[in-house]
Formats: structure tokens, C-alpha cells, sequence
């Protein structure tokens, strides 16, 4: 089931989103933020964003600042790890050798 990251009433009424999305093992960890059609990936190993278009220059900075909050950030990696053990963020699978 994916996750959904709680935001303020003034962001959510703008129609922005945070999730991280079902189905999402064949990439490196990330937390996609979404308005409309129009989506970003931040990769949550080197929090930078993943994508050239669109332009991550439209993702407002208070949006930005929140996800990158320590607190938030850490709920945003632990709930990824949780969905997808096996490709943690950390890097750590999980699997001893």
C-alpha cells in the first residue's frame, strides 16, 4: 500500500502530494512529490532529484523544507524501508552473509 506523507491544509489545497508509490523495487529509494500530472523523485540516499523535467524548480521551497525536515525525512526513509526491505535506504538489505 503506499505511503502518504501528511502536509499542510495551504499545500494539500494547492493539490500538492508526497508518496512513496506501490511498486517501486526496481528503483533506488525515493519519495515522489506529485501535483496534477506532474510528479518529482527525490532520492532519499543523496536527496537530490532524480528527474531533469519537470523542472524541480517549481516544487515550492516550504515543500521542500518540510520533507527535508530531520524528523519527517527519517519517517519518509523508515516508511521505505519498511515497504521495500530488501532495498533499504541505508543500502542495507537485510540479508546477512
Amino acid at each position: 500500500m503506499a505511503f502518504n506523507f501528511p502536509l499542510s491544509s495551504s499545500l494539500k489545497k494547492a493539490r500538492w502530494k508526497v508518496k512513496i508509490r506501490d511498486r517501486e523495487r526496481c528503483e533506488p529509494p525515493h519519495v515522489t512529490i506529485i501535483k496534477g500530472t506532474d510528479a518529482w523523485r527525490i532520492d532519499l540516499r543523496t536527496r537530490e532529484f532524480m528527474d531533469d523535467s519537470p523542472d524541480p524548480a517549481l516544487v515550492p521551497k516550504e515543500l521542500l523544507n518540510l520533507i527535508f525536515e530531520e524528523k519527517a525525512l527519517r519517517q519518509i526513509c523508515e516508511q521505505w524501508d519498511k515497504m521495500y526491505p530488501n532495498d533499504k535506504v541505508s543500502g542495507d538489505s537485510g540479508n546477512e552473509e
